[in-house]
């Protein structure tokens, strides 16, 4: 395998959940509408033209305005291990009578609010062009208020969540605390000896759900030398080339990590915290983050699809950004969040897991994050610290599990935003929250 092609395998494994092209630095990207896959004509036809071709290796497909299919298609450049919803009925979610869905709609695309240091005001509906919103969905007080689908994405349909993956990884792991089957006070070579030397060794683990380790780690993705390309070769699921002689898979690749700075210091966000995190979970109880997910969330949701997670070589879940899955089950996921640990009339684990992580952490450890000024970071999930005391699942390219206790509100946004940041995004997007949650409560 050229070093070429190795580069966009590794692409896919890791940093292509993550990544953006330097071209959109020097241009202005494609319009949401412009860029939509159907308009593109990207993969139809049978077979579709070479111009309209997207596939692995030998091409980016992650690259914008290739992601805004790719998001909905991961399965077909990667493998995967299934988070199997079980075999039972689906539970369906509570709609209001279709008259009524539809004014709440026309409302909501009809709220106003001002950007973050914004000059004009902003319709909803205008901000989820802006943001390339593929997916929407809003409940309210367990009720579904808005839904709609976009791009690549249908109402049958999946879609990449990015790192959103990890506050999934992270609640499989407070569970776990609460449940006493891990101790977050443990260091992480009590939990997995062969750890090593690693860095890793002598943190905690809760220093390793709040991501407050001192591990070398970088993910600047216009570096070429960053940490993140190594890891994402190790990742790879694709056969190594001859000469290649790093590690093999993310836990192999843990092994290896050297100290940056002090355990405890500062939040550093490292996406190798989560596949630690995801390493002791499987230890702890024997089995991967995927089947875990299935027993402990997704067969009890009520969940109407199977969603699935990427893997590298040896079958190791991406613990930090590998699952796909439908806009209602993350919204589910959300609703269950919101209600402490109950769905469906039954408790799925503790109210103090969701108690936990809604408390946040420490906000004098969080910094760099300018349009979440008072935010903290625990068990893999961003909490904002604002009246309404909003927490939420986050990943690249605009995706969001946004839940508001003060609201009751669970919103659910997938994206294929052209860029990684989601400092892009924040500003017409926290305030246009903020906005439906104020409707919805004057309701």
């Amino acid at each position: 395998m050229s070093s070429s092609t190795s580069d966009l395998v590794a692409l896919a494994t890791g940093a292509v959940l993550a990544l953006s092209t330097g071209a959109l630095a020097q241009s202005a990207p494609l319009s949401a509408q412009d860029s939509d896959p159907r308009v593109m004509g990207w993969m139809q036809g049978f077979p579709p033209p070479a111009d309209k071709l997207i596939t692995q290796p030998d091409s980016n497909y992650f690259s914008f305005p290739k992601l805004r299919w790719s998001v909905c298609h991961l399965r077909e450049f990667l493998p995967t291990e299934e988070i199997s919803r079980g075999l039972g009925a689906p539970v369906p979610l509570n709609y209001p009578s279709p008259a009524e869905f539809a004014r709440l709609s026309r409302e909501i695309d009809a709220l106003t609010f001002m950007p973050i240091d914004g000059t004009e005001p902003m319709t909803w509906e205008d901000s989820l062009y802006a943001n390339y919103t593929d997916g929407m969905l809003i409940l309210h007080k367990g009720q579904v208020v808005y839904e709609r689908y976009f791009g690549c994405l249908e109402e049958d349909g999946k879609h990449a969540i990015m790192s959103m993956t990890k506050s999934i990884t992270g609640l499989l792991g407070e569970i776990l605390v609460a449940e006493g089957v891990l101790d977050d006070a443990a260091l992480v070579r009590d939990v997995i000896p062969e750890i090593g030397d690693s860095a890793f060794a002598t943190a905690t683990v809760r220093q390793v759900m709040d991501m407050t380790t001192g591990v070398q780690y970088s993910e600047n993705y216009s570096d070429p030398n960053a940490d993140i390309w190594l890891y994402s070769r190790a990742a790879s699921p694709l056969p190594k080339p001859a000469d290649y002689t790093g590690p093999d898979g993310y836990w192999e690749y843990l092994q290896q990590v050297k100290p940056e700075g002090n355990h405890g210091d500062a939040f550093h966000y490292k996406t190798i915290n989560s596949d630690m995190l995801g390493w002791m979970i499987s230890r702890v109880t024997g089995k991967s983050v995927t089947d875990l997910a299935s027993e402990r969330l997704w067969s009890r949701i009520g969940a109407e699809q199977d969603a699935y997670q990427t893997v590298d070589g040896k079958g190791v879940p991406f613990a930090g950004g590998g699952v796909t899955a439908g806009l209602r089950d993350l919204g589910r996921l959300g609703q269950l969040m919101l209600d402490g640990g109950e769905i469906n009339g039954q408790r799925l684990f503790p109210k103090e897991v969701v108690d936990t992580i809604a408390a946040g952490g420490d906000p004098s450890k969080f910094a760099g994050f300018p349009t979440i000024p008072n935010g903290s970071y625990t068990s893999q999930w961003w909490v904002f610290h604002n009246d309404h005391g909003a927490y939420a699942a986050r990943g690249v390219h605009g995706q969001t599990i946004y839940v508001d206790p003060t609201a009751q509100m669970v919103l659910v946004r997938l994206a294929s935003f052209p860029q990684a940041q989601n400092g892009f995004i924040d500003p017409t997007s926290l305030p246009a929250y903020q906005a439906v949650a104020e409707y919805l409560m004057a309701r």
